[in-house]
Order: structure tokens, then C-alpha cells, then sequence
């Protein structure tokens, strides 16, 4: 935990409750817990939304490339030339 002990931790607690008071605290954690469930929920939302585009286009993908075929792109003109010169 980027080498913080205790005795670290502690300082850094009461340097934060001089700082803002202990009304404001409880405050302070409302509204850091509301910031970090909402960046969640966006977060989700914008990963469903990429992983539901991904299949559809990966679906699209598949009914375009030949039967069998494991990829979109040709294959090179070499290796066009190696398959040709074995059969």
C-alpha cells in the first residue's frame, strides 16, 4: 500500500481532520462515495455498451470473411505463390 505503516497513516488522519474540521469529514466521504459510485455506473455503461458493439460488429465480421476463413485480412502475395507452387 505504497509503503504507508500505521504511524504514516495516523499523521495523515489528523493533518486531515485539522485541515477540515470534523463536521466536514463525514461531509467529504458522502461526496467522495457518490463521486465513485457514479464514475462506476458510466464506467459499466460505457463497457456494456462496448462489448455489445464488439459483438455486433464482430458478428458483421464473420458473415463478410469466406467460409472458414479466420481472419479479414488477404493473404499475402507470397504466401499466395508457396500455396499455389504446393499443389
Amino acid at each position: 500500500m505504497l509503503g504507508l505503516r500505521l504511524p504514516e497513516i495516523l499523521i495523515i488522519l489528523v493533518v486531515v481532520l485539522l485541515v477540515f474540521g470534523a463536521k466536514k469529514i463525514p461531509e467529504l466521504g458522502d461526496a467522495l462515495g457518490k463521486g465513485i459510485r457514479s464514475f462506476r455506473k458510466a464506467s459499466d455503461k460505457a463497457f456494456d455498451q462496448d462489448d455489445s458493439g464488439d459483438t455486433a460488429s464482430k458478428a458483421q465480421q464473420d458473415r463478410q470473411l469466406p467460409h472458414g476463413s479466420a481472419t479479414a485480412t488477404p493473404p499475402s502475395p507470397a504466401a499466395a505463390d508457396k500455396a499455389e507452387k504446393k499443389v
